[in-house]
């Protein structure tokens, strides 16, 4: 009993140990990337660029940065043709994925993004779609304008052209009443563009 008793004594004697607190944990904010779509046909990208912060949202300088893509399907390469980018954060704690290239092949995909320093880690998942924009979408639609645009000029010179001749062949008519028979009309003769006026027939 008297051993029991002492034991129980010393455990109550014993300081209490604080609990080991829980690592902290890094955050990753994309700033740019997320959503975009790539032109494949014109191999144009966009770089993603992301921030690593600390458990207090601010920015972490130094830290290490992976960018990995996939290996088949829609995605894209880096230098070299490399599936992964390894990378630093700078002062302001943002890495940029340089040199990022959208591949060939259509569809969405996931670029998935490691940061760690001293210990803590943090994973994000950017999202991005591979799409094969038409290239000429925008100059048939400037075609078509400019086509609209001659035709209007066009339609604009033929009715000036036509006004002039009226105006020509009223004049005309005014000053040689003499030579035209009754009932007979004059005609006039319109070439689109040039706004010639004929002889009467």
């Amino acid at each position: 009993m008297r051993c029991l008793s002492a034991l129980l004594a010393l455990l109550i004697a014993l300081p209490v140990l604080p609990a080991a607190a829980a690592p902290a944990e890094l955050n990753i904010v994309i700033i740019e990337g997320e959503g975009a779509t790539n032109n494949i046909r014109q191999r144009m990208a966009r770089e993603p660029i992301v921030q690593v912060e600390d458990e207090n949202h601010k920015p972490v300088a130094g830290a290490a940065v992976v960018f990995t893509l996939p290996t088949h399907g829609a995605g894209g390469a880096f230098a070299n043709g490399a599936h992964t980018l390894t990378t630093v954060t700078n002062d302001q704690g943002q890495a940029t994925a340089r040199g990022f290239q959208a591949n060939g092949a259509k569809g969405s995909y996931q670029m998935r993004v490691n940061a760690s320093n001293n210990g803590q880690t943090a994973t994000a998942n950017i999202n991005m779609v591979n799409a094969a924009a038409a290239a000429g979408a925008g100059a048939g639609a400037g075609a078509a304008a400019g086509i609209s645009g001659k035709l209007i000029a066009v339609i604009v010179v033929v009715g000036a052209a036509a006004a002039g001749g009226a105006i020509a062949a009223v004049k005309a008519g005014g000053g040689n009443n003499g030579n035209i028979g009754a009932g007979a009309t004059a005609s006039t003769t319109i070439t689109p563009g040039t706004g010639t006026v004929g002889p009467p027939r």
